[in-house]
């Protein structure tokens, strides 16, 4: 059986981010199936200039990110929320994956299965995050996973002091939110 490929990509630049230990504990707790890749050029991303906006002006770590979204067969983004939002590099990375003015390329999020999930010490979590990349994941046709949705809460209780995920539900929804993005993809054929 051949692994699908994600690029999964943390709205965060913090070292120490709940967001980026979340994707690290859906690679520990891949349920099977999935090789799963962790973005690490989210902060080299320049902001987004319409002017550069071609397939030869591209800045190169542009240019790289489309590459590995276009390549993999999902993506998986964990967002955190800032102002009730998601963070502006990650939205600044979204617009770069959203756009084929030359209509040479294609665009490298549409249709894309996507995943989201996101890990905030608040009692909501990213609700809110989560939901306003929801509402540009529209605008972009992106095929994003409806359920389970993953909003961890609290999360200064859910990763020990090493960075593991440790609370035994989230873990189960973050393997549900994998085997979902697993059937979408397989659903694509």
């Amino acid at each position: 059986m051949t692994e699908s490929t994600i690029l999964a990509i943390s709205g965060s630049l913090r070292a120490d981010s709940h967001n980026t230990q979340l994707l690290r504990a859906a690679q520990k707790f891949n349920p099977g199936g999935l090789e799963i890749g962790i973005y690490e050029g989210l902060r080299d991303i320049p902001a987004y200039d319409f002017d550069l906006d071609t397939p030869d002006r591209r800045p190169a770590a542009v240019d790289e990110l489309r590459r590995r979204v276009t390549e993999a067969d999902g993506v998986l983004i964990a967002t955190p929320e800032f102002n009730y939002s998601i963070p502006g590099v990650l939205k600044n990375a979204i617009d770069w994956l959203s756009t084929d003015w030359t209509r040479t390329e294609g665009v490298p999020l549409r249709h894309k299965p996507t995943a989201i999930l996101g890990a905030g010490p608040g009692a909501f979590g990213t609700v809110r995050a989560q939901l306003a990349l929801r509402q540009i994941f529209v605008c972009v046709d992106a095929d994003v996973v409806v359920k389970p949705e993953v909003h961890v809460f609290q999360s200064n209780d859910r990763f020990d002091a090493d960075g593991n995920l440790v609370d035994e539900a989230t873990i189960g929804l973050v393997q549900g939110l994998l085997t979902a993005l697993k059937d979408k993809i397989d659903a694509k054929g």
